[in-house]
């Protein structure tokens, strides 16, 4: 890919992630579970804005998965089970500037399965 291209690709990213970020904030009671794909690989935290604290996070390279609709619903359940022993049933989705489909939608839906709401 060119790198003007990507570059406009990473510019367009960002502001998306700004527009949404500027909309969500999460707190102790309902953090924001923020996800971050790569092309390998798939990540997520929850995390307190006001203090600044990460209260839970699942990396997919650790256990082992890649970043595709299979492997992320087992990213989903293992982060299900972090914030259900941390007592938190619910959060504010943070998609980080990437569209609602594909890997993304997978994970949102894999949670909901799995008891979180948002």
């Amino acid at each position: 890919m060119l790198k003007s291209i990507q570059k406009r690709k990473n510019k367009l990213r960002a502001q998306r992630k700004a527009r949404v970020r500027g909309k969500i904030f999460g707190t102790d009671t309902l953090p924001r579970l923020s996800v971050f794909k790569s092309n390998k690989h798939f990540y997520a935290q929850a995390i307190n804005d006001t203090d600044g604290v990460t209260l839970a996070s699942v990396d997919g390279r650790k256990l082992g998965l890649k970043a595709n609709q299979e492997d992320v619903k087992k990213v989903a359940a293992e982060m299900a089970k972090v914030l259900a022993s941390k007592n938190i049933e619910n959060v504010v989705f943070d998609r980080n500037g990437y569209l609602y489909h594909g890997v993304v939608a997978s994970f949102a839906d894999a949670l909901r399965e799995a008891g979180i709401k948002f």
